[in-house]
């Protein structure tokens, strides 16, 4: 039979867990605010009952405040981790593509291609009126100049934005690598507490957190799993075995975490790239981390598109043939001198192998078209290796399907070889008012040039078999980053050659009448006239950007649906928690009502019965 006073036992118990659940509530209604706080909830359970011996059994004991569990769904947590790197992805690829495409904007106030192109024509087509006056023709040289100056300065900016976007990439794996630890330090916080049999709410939720920002950057598959006694599997031990793994490889082994590292690329993949972009490595092995894989996604991707995406437009041919020092290329995707974007010396990759090569040597038929290219390589290669890659894939760099800044410093440079070629083609036929025979109007710096002012080497004229190399002065050395008018044409505007013959006379422009026919009338960048250049481009990146703006605001409805599905199990809920105060506090008085109750039962009992 119970004691006398075990009813106060009773209600004492109630007592404690309603405390418990108000202390609980006032905890949730303190963190409404708390980013990634989850809602507490206090589990109650009733005691286990008495045995009195009597008719009617046992009695129970009361009620047991067992535990204080968060409110989370595991399910809507690996939803969120799932689409979040979506989301991230294309929130960098827009921010960036947005900065590209105010780039390339033509307008009143920041005046752009078309605008600048017109005007250097218009220029141009002044000069009729007074050929041999050099005013007329400084006009037209400073407006030349400008146009240059505008496909220098937005080829530099194209650069310092692969820079900043490198640099982020640094920033980027550092911050992964900083989560990795905290996440395997939390994780040991929370066993060392949830062994010894508490609940580690606070610091699941801090973890949780962490793990959100990480998938945003890239692809996460976690893991959470109870930790088994072997011999006593229902043994419940309080422990749990956390890992979280990036394309397949663990990051986050429990206790132990992996970092990740980025190492400076050796050699250039694409002509216009700056020195000392990243690529990421694993920093135990040295391995690279695949970062073009499909099942990879995430902010860090985008970044290493934007920076690195050509489009595919690499060089690719078949190995076919190959000596300790060369490797010679056939079956090109590229065959026009023009299109070529790779650097004069950069890395190869061929059946696994990634080699470097110093310099290259093409062939090209009677067209100047480009049938065969020979690489030089900066390091020899064994004979089994000549054997492993010969009549295998080769290609220059990484094919990134995607049009990224590589991609846009080609189409410009490939836009301006073509439209220079045919100009100066044109100006050389011509003569100066001097007599003499026309120099290359268009060229580029004497750091690039062998000769300052002279493209010494043409192999448009080349007959069948030709060869040049990429040391050569040909129009392959010419880029968006170094076009410029002649030194000597711009000191003395008299060596502008405006007609066929100066016998004709000092206003004679012949020449020029030839000249202006490139500005629209000729096929001269992708099926269109060279005042298109700006709207082909254009929609190259506006189709882009929007793409990725469509996308970005798909996920974020995404995001939001599925994060309202968090928050209704794991958000607090202000008016939700008031009416529980209430609930608490009615349940807390009624077990203050129990006790005052029975205090008055015992009185009567020992004070008026004698017991």
């Amino acid at each position: 039979m119970p004691s006398t006073f075990f009813g106060l036992h009773v209600a004492y118990s109630g007592l404690n867990a309603f405390q418990a659940s108000i202390n609980t509530t006032a905890n949730n209604v303190s963190n409404v605010e708390t980013e990634g706080y989850s809602r507490q909830t206090v589990v109650k359970q009733s005691s286990s009952a008495l045995r009195v011996y009597q008719k009617y059994g046992s009695v129970g004991t009361g009620v047991t405040a067992e535990k204080v569990t968060q409110m989370r769904d595991e399910y809507y947590d690996q939803k969120y981790w799932y689409t979040n790197p979506s989301l991230g992805f294309y929130d960098r690829k827009v921010y960036y593509m947005d900065q590209i495409e105010d780039m390339y904007t033509d307008s009143t106030a920041n005046p752009g291609f078309s605008t600048i192109f017109g005007k250097m024509f218009t220029s141009l087509d002044s000069i009729k009126t007074n050929a041999g006056d050099a005013s007329v023709r400084n006009e037209f040289i400073s407006d030349a100049q400008k146009l240059c100056t505008y496909f220098n300065s937005t080829a530099t900016q194209l650069q310092e934005m692969q820079s900043t976007i490198n640099d982020e990439i640094k920033t980027t794996v550092e911050n992964i690598n900083s989560i990795a630890q905290k996440v395997a330090l939390l994780n040991k916080q929370i066993n060392t507490v949830e062994q010894q049999g508490g609940q580690a709410n606070e610091l699941r939720d801090q973890r949780a957190l962490l793990v959100d920002e990480l998938s945003k950057i890239v692809s996460v598959d976690v893991e959470d799993n109870e930790v088994v006694n072997s011999n006593y599997p229902d043994m419940h031990t309080g422990a749990t075995y956390f890992t979280i793994k990036l394309n397949g490889q663990t990051l986050v082994d429990n206790y132990d975490y992996k970092t990740l590292a980025v190492k400076t690329r050796d050699a250039k993949h694409n002509q216009s790239d700056v020195e000392g972009l990243y690529d990421i490595i694993w920093a135990d092995s040295g391995n690279d981390f695949n970062i073009k894989s499909k099942n990879l996604n995430g902010g860090l991707k985008a970044l290493f598109e934007v920076r690195d995406g050509n489009d595919e437009q690499n060089l690719q041919g078949v190995v076919d043939s190959c000596t300790a020092g060369t490797i010679k290329l056939t079956g090109l995707n590229i065959t026009d001198i023009n299109s070529l974007c790779m650097p004069e010396a950069g890395a190869i990759n061929v059946n696994n192998y990634n080699l470097e090569y110093s310099s290259f040597t093409a062939e090209t038929d009677g067209e100047g078209k480009i049938l065969t290219i020979t690489f030089q390589l900066a390091g020899g290669i064994s004979s089994k290796t000549q054997e492993e890659i010969t009549n295998q894939h080769l290609a220059v760099g990484d094919s990134v399907n995607y049009k990224g800044i590589p991609y846009y410093q080609n189409q410009m440079s490939a836009f301006l070889r073509n439209f220079t070629t045919m100009f100066n083609d044109i100006h050389d036929d011509g003569q100066d008012l001097y007599g003499d025979q026309g120099t290359s109007f268009f060229t580029v710096d004497d750091s690039v040039m062998n000769r300052e002012g002279v493209f010494s080497y043409d192999i448009t004229g080349g007959g069948a078999g030709t060869t040049f190399s990429s040391t050569d002065d040909t129009y392959f050395r010419l880029t968006a980053l170094n076009t410029d008018v002649s030194k000597a044409i711009s000191a003395d505007p008299r060596k502008l050659a405006a007609t066929l013959n100066i016998n004709q006379g000092v206003d004679a422009y012949d020449q020029i009448e030839k000249l202006l026919t490139l500005e629209s009338d000729v096929v001269l960048y992708r099926g269109n006239g060279a005042d298109k250049f700006l709207q082909t481009i254009y929609a190259d990146i506006t189709v882009d950007t929007q793409e990725c703006s469509v996308f970005k605001s798909n996920f974020e409805n995404v995001m939001k649906a599925i994060q309202t599905q968090r928050d209704s199990v794991s958000a607090v809920d202000e008016d939700e928690e008031a009416m529980d105060l209430v609930k608490f506090q009615n349940a807390y008085n009624l077990a203050s009502k129990v006790i005052s109750t029975m205090a008055e039962m015992y009185d009567q009992l020992i004070l008026n019965t004698g017991v």
